[in-house]
């Protein structure tokens, strides 16, 4: 006979997983998997910097939900910069690049099975896997570097050097929805 969940703990983990479900859903649409392979002279996607970083947000807890870890909310990393171009130029119309990063302590056993959760997930969405080890001379050193092609999008799962497992997502450049058009 199953062990009964009291009512609210029964609540939160339906919840829990309906969101998870839901994210699973709506994933390929917010990472643009219905959009053809963007090419060099397309219009620059918009998206306000806080929309990007929620989305980052919530694309780095589902990875560490699939991984069964959990995220340490006080290490979250944000980082917003220009974008550059292919010879320098940077154009003052607040385009932005964001590589968001949060960290988890589980412990560094865990990461080679958390990175496969998450490489088996990430390729179920569309993303193909650049790059991808656990372990370096028979020790725990995992990566996972993977990228989407439709939404340039680049994700990457692993082992600091203090043992932390890091979750990172970078954004392409990305136009701010008020931005415009400058002269070079």
């Amino acid at each position: 006979m199953p062990f009964p969940l009291q009512r609210l703990a029964a609540s939160r983990l339906g919840a829990r997983h309906l969101g998870a479900a839901a994210l699973t859903l709506c994933l390929p649409l917010i990472l643009g998997g219905c959009m053809s392979t963007p090419g060099p002279n397309d219009p620059l996607p918009v998206k306000a910097r806080q929309d990007a970083q929620a989305w980052a947000q919530h694309l780095t807890e589902y990875m560490a939900q699939t991984a069964g870890v959990t995220l340490d909310t006080g290490s979250v990393e944000p980082v917003f910069n220009d974008c550059v171009g292919k010879h320098d130029e940077v154009r003052k119309d607040g385009r932005y690049k964001l590589s968001y990063a949060v960290y988890s302590s589980a412990p560094l056993e865990q990461h080679p099975e958390a990175v496969r959760k998450v490489r088996a997930m990430l390729e179920q969405q569309g993303f193909k896997i650049d790059g991808y080890r656990e372990t370096v001379n028979d020790k725990v050193d995992t990566v996972l570097d993977a990228s989407q092609t439709s939404s340039r999008y680049l994700v990457t799962v692993q082992t600091t050097k203090g043992g932390l497992l890091n979750f990172q997502v970078n954004t392409p450049c990305l136009m701010p929805p008020t931005a415009t058009e400058t002269p070079h």
